[in-house]
């Protein structure tokens, strides 16, 4: 192998591992808590209602948040 040769496959793998590693990045999905003093029957309401306007902004559990 000559000096070209191998300066050239150094420089483009170089050059090329950024772009691989920016194209493997995984999709994570929002966690979102709800943090209370009581307990969860005496929060049921609150809750349901906290779910309910999750689901009417258009957070699906399980699909687009945990």
């Amino acid at each position: 192998m000559n000096r070209r040769t191998f300066l050239g496959t150094l420089a483009g793998s170089l050059l090329g591992a950024p772009l691989v590693a920016e194209a493997e990045q995984a999709k994570t999905i929002p966690r979102i808590g709800f943090l209370s003093s009581s307990s969860v029957e005496r929060e049921r309401t609150r809750l349901a209602a906290f779910q309910q306007g999750l689901r009417e902004s258009g957070y699906l559990e399980g699909k687009t948040l945990q």
